[in-house]
């Protein structure tokens, strides 16, 4: 079998910058040239400057902004594919050579099929039984773990759900979801960024088909052979995906201030970039909302430099443990900076307030301590706040060495659970 094409003489050059939700400025050459992104995506994790993008000339087309589109990024030496409206033509792929697990004998029946309110990706059909296929291009990964979606996403619970409503003794619903990531091996909804397509996803679990596979991309853009289906641990999902847990709070300081906090007086704030961690085991949303706004009672000491600071961003870390002191422990290897006993009057870490010079959110290093916390500690169970630090900084500087680390996880535990265990 040969290996597939699906880009037309793709070429490289460094991100810079994404210019809205639907356009990228990279360097090419030593120049300057902007290109279409055709993923909706956040992508955060992803398009950090500096990092290696694939971009494709486009022929013709007077309508078009733009010469290029970018097509992927490399992460670790791996491209991923970006281009959404491509992943149809991989799962067409993987479907005609049998390459998805449970639907090796389902032949395409018709594609872009509408069923009730909702649009489909594919009808197959395997001599028994029709089946109504919906494809998701998933981008947001760990190490070995992937999760879906990197955005909240109403329209993709809402195919769940109408799937679910469709299957009956001669239809049944399904959802591949094609990780663009060779390295993973598990599968989780992302209940920290969209826990309502978190518990769709649960609710449907046993009515509908879910298919995660991880594929690989070569450095010539062309599609590996291989499909591999990833495990589910569903009990874990259940057990972590709750109202509970550790935020990351991203705020920046204009300017060099002075404020009085509580019992610490008289604190002096340097311009910058300023990450916090905190905790509610109970009603984390609407924590996270107090964070947002500005108009509010001042309790904690965060509270006061949220009334002068610049809000960010605030990132949800969903567990069933508190594991904001483990957090800080790994934020004060990133910081440049902290804040003596901000935030930390109720456990013994010296500080829960670290600075930056630049915004985190442009710094593979702190998407990595988010990427753990939120998915690989489910494969890293056991390994303390100093060792995760060090993983960290060391698959973070990947890049500047050149050097695979996909080897070097001595606190990687074996893959937990089957499939689908009830």
């Amino acid at each position: 079998m040969a290996e597939p094409i699906f880009f037309d003489r793709p070429t490289t050059a460094r991100f810079v910058t994404r210019l809205n939700r639907f356009s990228v400025r990279c360097k090419k050459g030593g120049r300057l040239v902007d290109a279409f992104l055709p993923n909706p995506g956040r992508l955060q994790e992803l398009l950090l400057p500096g990092k290696r993008i694939y971009i494709v000339r486009e022929k013709g087309g007077q309508a078009r902004k733009t010469r290029y589109t970018a097509v992927a990024i490399e992460r670790e030496g791996v491209p991923v594919m970006l281009h959404t409206h491509r992943t149809n033509d991989v799962a067409r792929f993987l479907l005609h050579h049998g390459l998805v697990p449970g639907l090796e004998r389902a032949r395409i029946r018709g594609s872009e099929i509408t069923r009730g309110r909702s649009r489909f990706d594919f009808l197959l059909h395997d001599g028994e039984k029709q089946t109504v296929l919906e494809v998701k291009s998933c981008t947001l990964f760990g190490d070995q773990v992937a999760m879906f979606p990197d955005a909240v996403t109403e329209r993709g619970a809402r195919h769940l759900r109408d799937l679910a409503a469709l299957t009956t003794n001669g239809t049944r619903g399904a959802v591949l979801f094609v990780v663009h990531w060779p390295y993973a091996r598990i599968f989780m909804p992302d209940y920290h960024t969209d826990p309502v397509f978190a518990e769709t996803l649960l609710s449907v679990r046993h009515t509908i088909r879910i298919i995660p596979v991880s594929v690989r991309w070569n450095s010539d853009l062309t599609l590996g052979r291989e499909a591999r289906l990833l495990d589910i641990p569903w009990r874990y999902v259940e057990d972590e995906s709750k109202d509970r847990g550790s935020y990351l709070l991203v705020l920046r300081v204009p300017q060099r201030i002075k404020l009085t906090v509580g019992r610490l007086g008289m604190v002096t704030f340097r311009q910058g970039f300023y990450v916090y961690v905190g905790s509610a085991m109970g009603g984390l949303e609407r924590r996270m909302a107090r964070h947002r706004r500005i108009a509010k009672r001042p309790h904690w000491h965060i509270d006061v430099l949220r009334a002068v600071a610049e809000f960010r961003s605030v990132l949800a870390i969903r567990a069933s443990m508190r594991l904001e002191c483990d957090i800080a422990q790994v934020l004060r290897r990133i910081g440049e900076w902290s804040i003596p006993g901000f935030g930390s009057t109720d456990c013994r870490c010296e500080t829960h307030l670290f600075g930056l010079t630049g915004d985190p959110l442009q710094r593979e290093d702190f998407h990595r301590l988010v990427q753990h916390f939120r998915m690989d500690r489910y494969n890293r169970a056991g390994c303390d706040g100093a060792h995760v630090g060090r993983q960290i900084m060391r698959e973070a500087a990947y890049d500047e060495s050149g050097d695979t680390h996909k080897d070097e996880a001595p606190c990687r535990t074996e893959e937990k659970g089957p499939h689908h265990d009830p």
